[in-house]
Protein backbone atom coordinates (compact mmCIF):
# COMPACT_ATOMS: atom_id res chain seq x y z
CA UNK A 1 0.00 0.00 0.00
CA UNK A 2 0.96 3.44 -1.26
CA UNK A 3 -0.03 6.19 1.34
CA UNK A 4 1.60 8.93 -0.53
CA UNK A 5 -0.23 10.69 -2.36
CA UNK A 6 1.25 12.17 -6.31
CA UNK A 7 0.17 15.42 -5.86
CA UNK A 8 2.58 16.79 -2.88
CA UNK A 9 2.83 20.40 -2.77
CA UNK A 10 6.68 21.48 -1.45
CA UNK A 11 5.89 24.13 1.15
CA UNK A 12 6.87 27.54 -0.44
CA UNK A 13 9.46 29.52 2.00
CA UNK A 14 8.99 33.49 1.56
CA UNK A 15 12.28 34.97 2.26
CA UNK A 16 11.72 38.53 1.28
CA UNK A 17 10.98 39.78 5.11
CA UNK A 18 14.43 37.68 5.84
CA UNK A 19 15.83 40.16 3.65
CA UNK A 20 14.60 43.22 4.63
CA UNK A 21 15.34 42.37 8.30
CA UNK A 22 18.87 41.63 7.33
CA UNK A 23 19.20 45.17 5.48
CA UNK A 24 18.01 46.86 8.38
CA UNK A 25 20.35 45.06 10.45
CA UNK A 26 23.44 46.07 8.16
CA UNK A 27 22.18 50.15 7.70
CA UNK A 28 22.24 50.03 12.08
CA UNK A 29 25.53 48.70 12.25
CA UNK A 30 27.07 50.51 9.99
CA UNK A 31 25.42 53.69 11.30
CA UNK A 32 26.00 52.91 14.52
CA UNK A 33 29.47 51.80 14.50
CA UNK A 34 32.69 54.01 15.58
CA UNK A 35 35.32 53.93 13.61
CA UNK A 36 39.09 53.96 15.25
CA UNK A 37 41.22 56.63 13.01
CA UNK A 38 44.80 56.59 13.40
CA UNK A 39 47.31 58.21 12.18
CA UNK A 40 50.71 56.96 12.32
CA UNK A 41 53.72 59.15 11.19
CA UNK A 42 56.88 57.07 11.11
CA UNK A 43 60.07 59.16 13.21
CA UNK A 44 63.23 58.34 14.18
CA UNK A 45 64.50 59.62 16.89
CA UNK A 46 68.38 60.85 17.61
CA UNK A 47 70.01 58.67 20.01
CA UNK A 48 72.52 60.11 22.59
CA UNK A 49 75.59 58.65 24.08
CA UNK A 50 76.88 58.82 27.27
CA UNK A 51 79.75 60.81 26.59
CA UNK A 52 77.88 63.77 25.50
CA UNK A 53 80.06 67.59 25.20
CA UNK A 54 78.75 70.26 26.96
CA UNK A 55 78.45 73.21 25.21
CA UNK A 56 80.38 75.84 26.71
CA UNK A 57 78.17 79.07 25.04
CA UNK A 58 74.28 78.91 24.58
CA UNK A 59 71.83 81.68 23.53
CA UNK A 60 69.53 81.68 26.56
CA UNK A 61 65.73 83.85 25.30
CA UNK A 62 64.55 84.02 28.91
CA UNK A 63 60.79 85.41 28.59
CA UNK A 64 59.06 86.50 32.12
CA UNK A 65 55.24 86.73 32.20
CA UNK A 66 54.59 89.83 31.18
CA UNK A 67 56.23 88.75 28.05
CA UNK A 68 59.64 90.80 28.28
CA UNK A 69 62.44 89.38 26.50
CA UNK A 70 65.84 88.21 28.07
CA UNK A 71 68.93 87.74 25.89
CA UNK A 72 71.98 85.98 28.46
CA UNK A 73 70.08 87.93 31.61
CA UNK A 74 70.09 91.09 29.04
CA UNK A 75 66.92 92.75 29.26
CA UNK A 76 65.46 93.50 25.64
CA UNK A 77 64.16 97.42 24.93
CA UNK A 78 60.49 96.03 24.29
CA UNK A 79 58.92 93.02 23.41
CA UNK A 80 58.43 94.13 19.88
CA UNK A 81 60.20 91.23 17.44
CA UNK A 82 62.30 93.65 15.53
CA UNK A 83 64.29 94.59 18.81
CA UNK A 84 64.47 90.58 19.85
CA UNK A 85 66.32 90.26 16.10
CA UNK A 86 68.31 93.01 16.61
CA UNK A 87 69.55 92.08 20.27
CA UNK A 88 69.81 88.07 19.39
CA UNK A 89 72.09 89.35 16.25
CA UNK A 90 74.67 91.66 18.21
CA UNK A 91 74.66 88.43 21.00
CA UNK A 92 75.25 85.93 18.70
CA UNK A 93 77.78 87.81 15.63
CA UNK A 94 77.65 85.11 12.63
CA UNK A 95 77.62 82.29 14.83
CA UNK A 96 74.00 80.22 13.49
CA UNK A 97 75.08 77.09 14.66
CA UNK A 98 74.76 78.14 19.14
CA UNK A 99 71.91 76.38 20.72
CA UNK A 100 68.98 78.40 21.73
CA UNK A 101 67.21 77.80 24.66
CA UNK A 102 63.92 79.11 25.70
CA UNK A 103 63.32 79.40 29.05
CA UNK A 104 59.71 80.73 29.40
CA UNK A 105 57.74 81.71 32.81
CA UNK A 106 54.46 78.78 33.09
CA UNK A 107 52.10 82.36 32.84
CA UNK A 108 53.73 83.73 29.69
CA UNK A 109 51.35 84.85 26.74
CA UNK A 110 52.08 82.42 24.28
CA UNK A 111 52.23 84.83 21.26
CA UNK A 112 55.63 85.93 22.95
CA UNK A 113 56.82 81.97 22.95
CA UNK A 114 55.93 81.97 19.36
CA UNK A 115 57.64 85.57 19.03
CA UNK A 116 60.98 84.39 19.99
CA UNK A 117 60.88 80.93 18.23
CA UNK A 118 59.91 82.54 15.04
CA UNK A 119 63.14 85.19 15.14
CA UNK A 120 64.63 82.51 15.79
CA UNK A 121 64.42 80.71 12.80
CA UNK A 122 64.16 83.49 10.83
CA UNK A 123 67.75 84.04 11.42
CA UNK A 124 69.24 80.76 10.85
CA UNK A 125 69.25 79.04 14.20
CA UNK A 126 68.20 75.60 13.74
CA UNK A 127 69.00 73.97 17.31
CA UNK A 128 66.46 75.14 19.92
CA UNK A 129 64.82 73.53 23.24
CA UNK A 130 62.88 74.48 25.78
CA UNK A 131 64.08 74.97 29.43
CA UNK A 132 61.41 72.99 32.01
CA UNK A 133 61.36 72.43 35.44
CA UNK A 134 61.06 68.20 36.67
CA UNK A 135 57.77 67.71 38.87
CA UNK A 136 58.42 66.55 42.06
CA UNK A 137 56.97 63.20 42.99
CA UNK A 138 56.13 64.63 46.78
Amino acid sequence: MNFRSKNVEEPDLNITPLIDIVFLLLIFFMVSTTFKQEFEVSIELPKASTDAKLVEKVLNIGIDEKGQFFINQQKVINTQASHLRRALEKVAGNDRQLPVIISADAATPHQAVITAMDVARQLGFTKLTFATQQLSNE
